[in-house]
């Protein structure tokens, strides 16, 4: 049962980088269910003043432009090939994003269920404040190539992000459903169609 113990019904969405999260995550808020963005939070503290100062401990001036903006690009090079690096980060960033995402909870409270795309959510324990969870597959290779399409960025940086990740069997084995992404549109919607139907189903048991 979810943490925060009150509706809606909590479901976390996860996958591997390339997977297609938030091609996933955009269907169901076609569908009328609230998203919340994980990552592209995390993404807006680079902006915050305190935010960024805790940040000079662990980087330095490295990382920062002349302006004192922090370059998130080169602060993922460093964490994704120093795990010291990467858990002082994350010290600092997942607590922010459940405490904004328990707000952003409450706002959507009239919503049967939530969903709260992030990329982590096995990797660091996540799953159990959440009552169900997804989880979004491709093979590996698919998505390496999606991603080199997507970022500038290297065929070795991809793969050093892939293997910070939990393996994808071991993902599967964890998720209440999973959504493949790599059958085409049409058999992606009636998956999460299928999904929909039997998260709303679970809830009405519940009630």
């Amino acid at each position: 049962m979810s943490s925060l113990n009150k509706k809606p019904l909590l479901v976390g969405l996860t996958g591997g980088i390339g997977s297609g999260k938030t091609v996933v995550s955009n269907q169901f808020e076609k569908m009328g269910i609230p998203c919340f963005y994980a990552d592209k939070v995390a993404g807006t503290y680079y902006t915050d003043k305190d935010f960024c100062e805790k940040l000079y401990p662990i980087f330095g001036d490295v990382v920062f432009d002349e302006n004192g903006v922090p370059n998130k690009r080169k602060i993922a090079e460093i964490v994704f090939s120093n795990p010291d690096k990467l858990q002082q980060l994350n010290a600092i960033v997942h607590p922010k994003v459940m405490s904004d995402f328990e707000i952003w909870v409450a706002l959507h409270a009239d919503s049967p269920y939530v969903i709260q795309e992030n990329a982590i959510l096995f990797e660091h324990g996540f799953e159990t404040m959440f009552d169900k969870t997804i989880m979004v597959y491709a093979p590996k290779d698919l998505r390496i190539r999606r991603v080199l399409k997507r970022d500038k960025t290297t065929y070795e940086a991809v793969e050093a992000r892939i293997n910070n990740q939990m393996d994808d069997e071991e993902k599967r084995k964890k998720s209440d459903y999973v959504i493949l992404n790599y059958k085409g549109e049409k058999y992606r919607t009636s998956r999460i169609e299928k999904v929909h139907k039997k998260i709303l189903e679970f809830i009405a048991q519940k009630s």
